[in-house]
């Protein structure tokens, strides 16, 4: 519709020209939705060693000690990119500001378990 003075008799023609008008747009969103769907696809071991600046034999006893998600297909071992950021993610160091929220909440809930007594 083009830019123009919307009456109050023409209020009801660009309303349903909204609606059409967000229809379409909610249909183009949800087709691109569904092209969406990413493959993963699985690194080795050299792959996973660059992405996680760890060398081959750190890897190979992480995998032993079953710290570190893995994949075995016969000899080889088959790691997923997202899976290790993943993992480094979990180890993530508290802030100062993390740690003192921790200790009050920790503090809270037992001055509330200790006064219900």
């Amino acid at each position: 519709m083009k830019e123009e003075e919307i009456t109050f008799e023409k209020l009801p023609k660009a309303v349903a020209y909204l609606i059409k008008e967000i229809t379409e747009l909610r249909s183009l969103v949800e087709s691109e939705k569904k092209i969406v769907p990413k493959q993963r696809k699985p690194i080795d071991i050299n792959t996973a060693s660059k992405l996680i600046l760890k060398s081959k034999n750190t890897i190979y006893e992480y995998v032993r000690k079953g710290r570190i998600p893995c994949y075995k297909a016969g000899r080889k071992l088959y790691f997923y990119e997202d899976e290790l950021l993943d993992w480094i993610g979990s180890y993530k160091k508290k802030t100062h500001g993390e740690l003192m929220e921790e200790i009050h909440s920790e503090m809270t809930s037992k001055r509330a378990r200790f006064q219900r007594r």
